[in-house]
């Protein structure tokens, strides 16, 4: 595993799982660990935040040792969330509305909150068995999906009360179903794709009942991926790699973005789409990702989320936690 993937992993906050294409089963943990409450800590924002969503008009952050950070004012201000019952690394969140949420993370964790992420209940986990989830989707209060380690897909029809394994046929060519799934996205008639490994996307027509794959022509990981209108996909991930579909994921084009560096989070916004990566790297597009252009962040932050305001702006979030946010537009 070269160092580059090795980064990104931490980015994701896999290292500790091994990652790696191929690898064996998970690994029984002889000992339960102590499930402990994630602390509340004056540094909370400088913890490593891995995904980021709106619930409403309030911004939700999630990261590093259970952190929850929480905005009502257009990322100008950030908050802790008052209770979260588990200190494990959360990877991925998801808002039905503005108080039905979701996160999930390390030991296979999912919590639920039913107050806009002020306050979280376990719903799953499973500390016998290191075997994280990596993202989550919602589409409604009643159904949701979440993927992980070694094709673990996890559907949920009545709003995580309950959540029942998908078993994966094997892709063209392997013997078994075991690339990890990264990252979920959604397109505006309810199909869901999921980035993968190998240069795999994933797709689901009926929630996550069942998947097809399709081959992009790349061999590495991607790390993320948004759908536009008209059947336009993108997914990113490691060393710049970029990839477009106009036909709903049958054939992809790799698009330049004359970057080296991993690309791990991407938001879509009225014909606008943002992508971010490691070495503070922003990608932007303005015409459905045909093509985009290039900036870096002077402090070369490692980017690991990025969500719109409701004005147009882009919130940034990374391993070193919370970054700043410009002031409004047409502000002095």
């Amino acid at each position: 595993m070269n160092s580059l993937l090795k980064l990104l992993l931490l980015a994701a906050a896999v290292l500790t799982c091994g990652l790696c294409a191929g690898a064996a089963p998970a690994v029984r943990i002889p000992v339960e660990p102590v499930a402990r409450p994630a602390a509340r800590v004056a540094h909370a924002g400088q913890a490593a935040l891995l995904a980021s969503a709106r619930a409403g008009t309030r911004v939700v952050a999630v990261g590093d040792h259970g952190v929850v950070m929480l905005s009502d004012d257009e990322g100008r201000t950030f908050r802790q969330a008052r209770d979260v019952p588990l200190d494990v690394t959360l990877t991925s969140v998801s808002f039905a509305d503005e108080r039905r949420g979701w996160a999930v993370g390390h030991w296979g964790a999912v919590l639920a909150t039913r107050d806009g992420g002020e306050t979280w209940v376990v719903q799953r986990k499973d500390v016998q068995v290191d075997r994280p989830l990596f993202a989550v989707h919602f589409f409604d209060a009643e159904n949701g999906v979440a993927v992980g380690l070694w094709s673990l897909v996890l559907v949920t029809r009545d709003g995580g009360a309950s959540w029942n394994g998908v078993t994966l046929a094997p892709p063209e060519g392997s013997s078994k179903a075991d690339l990890n799934l990264l990252n979920l996205f959604a397109d505006a008639r309810g199909r869901i794709y999921a980035t993968a490994e190998k240069g795999r996307v994933l797709r689901s027509d009926d929630r996550g009942a069942s998947w097809t794959y399709a081959s992009t022509g790349y061999a590495g990981s991607f790390w993320t991926g948004v759908a536009l209108p008209g059947g336009v996909l993108l997914v990113g991930g490691l060393r710049g790699s970029l990839y477009r579909s106009a036909d709903e994921g049958r054939n992809w084009a790799r698009i330049d973005t004359a970057s080296k560096s991993s690309i791990t989070a991407m938001a879509a916004r009225e014909g606008r789409v943002v992508a971010v990566g490691l070495d503070g790297l922003t990608l932007s597009s303005t015409d459905g990702g045909a093509s985009f252009s290039s900036e870096v962040r002077p402090d070369r932050a490692a980017l690991t989320a990025v969500t719109f305001t409701q004005s147009g702006q882009t919130l940034l979030f990374s391993r070193q936690g919370l970054l700043s946010v410009p002031p409004p537009q047409g502000s002095k």
